[in-house]
Order: structure tokens, then C-alpha cells, then sequence
């Protein structure tokens, strides 16, 4: 019988704070349209960048010119065949304009944006991925010349089968692979009855800015923290807490389960119409590392179990 598991085009990504990710794999019939629309794109980007040089030297008319015009469309080939996906992948979230017509974007193993390095390992090998070649009299057009070779990527599709993320050559060497690109995710419907979060919520800055990998973890981990135990919740959190009692000020003490609850409470929930039971004698409680020798008439302070 066949495993299941062989056709899951799903993969998780566990980040060094042992939060999860889990990334739809781009298989290659996902990539093909991208790289021929990437295609299409370089030799448009190529052919109006030959005709301007060429229009530039008719005006020039110098005789002269004419070598070094020729000469500099082939550097432009060369230039925008091997370096465009570098360049696009590099300063657009691993994205090229045909990746990003497509849905899917190129990412690392360990689930971080691509890097330059990586981009340029990856685009470079793909002249391996295409191989091999096959002319066009091998396919029934025998007056065709013998110099006019098109690409089967057969050696990128079988190592696309073989691997466990999809992976082609420029991929395992580079360490990458290509996802689906989720523009859009929905948070968890998640219902605070803890009046303790709003409390500590309040103490978080008002100028404090979340970046986007941050608002999906706390998404995710609201999402799931209640099928942890509390002492699985405040081992999951502390990773990402640690910094954050710095920046805020807090003591050292403060469940780091109940920081992350309070956070995606103000992120995410802090406007919403839904009412929260009266603090009461938390209006008293100060979880600021200046105020930790001050009496309190409540304890945010350990996990609620």
C-alpha cells in the first residue's frame, strides 16, 4: 500500500523558539508557469535594453561605436539571464515577478527570508536543474541547426520527486525551497475571560511595534496554548519572552505565558468590542521591575492553571 504521508506537499518548520510553522510546498507544476513567465520577463527586459543601445548608437553614428554596442548587448544578456532571479529574490522577499504572479516564494530550510547568498547559489545552479538539453532536430524538426537546444529539466524534476521539501539541485546546494506564498492568514478566535491579561496589557508601551513573524506567532501560539499544559506554555514562551521583559521594564518573575497572552491581547484584541470582567483588586498590581519591592493586593505573577 502507498504512505499516505508521500503525497503531503506539507512541511513544519520549527523555529529556535520551538514555535511551529507549517509551509505549503510549490510542486513543479506550481513553478513551471513562474519560471516561464521569468522567462518571457528577461527577454523582454533584454530586448528593449539591446534596442535602446542599438537606437543610441544609430543617433551617435559613429562607426565606431557599433563594436562596443554589439559587445554590450551581449554583457546584458549575460547580466540579466544569470543575476535577474538573484537580484529578485534577494530584495523581494524571495520573490520573482513570475513567483510573485503565481503564489509562491522562495524561502530558506529553517523558514527565514532568503538571502543574497543563497539567492545567487540557487540561480546559478539552475543551468544543472535544466538539464539535459535536447535540440529541436531530436524532436522531428530536422532542418533545424544542431546549435538550437532546448531544455527538459528532467534533473530538477526527479530531484523535485526525490525530496522531502521538493528541493531541485539549486535548492539542496543553497538551502531552500519553495513555498506557497500565504498573503493572508486569519487569527485564531480566541476568548479572553483572564482578567489578568487586560491588566498586564495595559502596562505593555503604547509605542511598542510587533513585526509581522511576531504577530503570527502570537497568533499561533493563542491559537494552540490551550491544548499545552501550563508548564508547557510558560517552557514554549519563556524563548520569546526573555527579550521582552527587558524592553518593557517587567520584572523578571512575570509568567512569560501570561506576557505573550497580554501581548496578542493588546495586538490583536485591545479595541474589540468584547467586555472583560472588572479587574478589581488587580487595578492595584505593578509588574514593573521599579515596583517589585512595592506590596500588591493580586499575583499575575504565576500561571493559571
Amino acid at each position: 500500500m502507498t504512505d499516505p504521508t508521500a503525497l503531503d506537499t506539507t512541511i513544519a518548520v520549527v523555529t529556535p523558539e520551538n514555535i511551529a510553522f507549517k509551509y505549503q510546498l510549490a510542486g513543479p507544476f506550481r513553478r513551471l508557469p513562474a519560471y516561464l513567465i521569468d522567462v518571457a520577463i528577461r527577454w523582454v527586459i533584454i530586448i528593449l535594453l539591446v534596442l535602446g543601445m542599438m537606437l543610441l548608437g544609430a543617433l551617435v553614428d559613429l562607426q565606431f561605436l557599433m563594436p562596443f554596442v554589439v559587445a554590450a548587448g551581449f554583457i546584458v544578456n549575460f547580466a540579466v539571464s544569470w543575476f535577474y532571479g538573484t537580484v529578485m529574490e534577494t530584495y523581494f522577499n524571495g520573490r520573482t515577478i513570475g513567483k510573485w504572479a503565481t503564489g509562491i516564494r522562495v524561502i530558506d530550510v529553517e523558514g527565514r527570508p532568503i538571502s543574497g547568498k543563497r539567492a545567487l547559489l540557487r540561480n546559478l545552479l539552475r543551468v544543472a536543474d535544466l538539464a539535459p538539453m535536447a535540440a529541436f532536430s531530436q524532436l522531428g524538426a530536422e532542418d533545424m541547426p544542431p546549435a538550437f537546444l532546448i531544455p527538459t529539466a528532467m534533473v530538477g524534476l526527479v530531484s523535485m520527486i526525490f525530496t522531502r521539501r521538493m528541493q531541485r539541485l539549486g535548492d539542496l546546494a543553497a538551502g531552500t525551497m519553495v513555498i506557497m506564498d500565504q498573503r493572508s492568514w486569519r487569527l485564531p478566535i480566541a476568548k479572553v475571560d483572564d482578567p489578568r491579561v487586560a491588566a498586564l496589557a495595559s502596562f505593555i508601551p503604547g509605542d511598542y511595534r510587533i513585526s509581522r513573524s511576531m504577530a503570527r506567532t502570537l497568533a499561533i501560539y493563542a491559537e494552540r496554548r490551550h491544548y499545552l499544559t501550563p508548564a508547557r506554555r510558560r517552557e514554549v514562551a519563556k524563548h520569546l519572552t526573555i527579550p521582552l521583559l527587558e524592553r518593557f521594564e517587567f520584572r523578571k518573575d512575570v509568567d512569560p505565558d501570561l506576557l505573550m497572552y497580554s501581548l496578542y491581547y493588546k495586538t490583536f484584541l485591545a479595541d474589540s468590542s468584547a467586555e472583560l470582567p472588572d479587574l478589581g483588586p488587580l487595578a492595584g498590581f505593578s509588574p514593573l521591575a521599579r515596583d517589585a519591592n512595592k506590596p500588591t493586593q493580586a499575583n499575575l505573577l504565576e500561571a493559571n492553571g
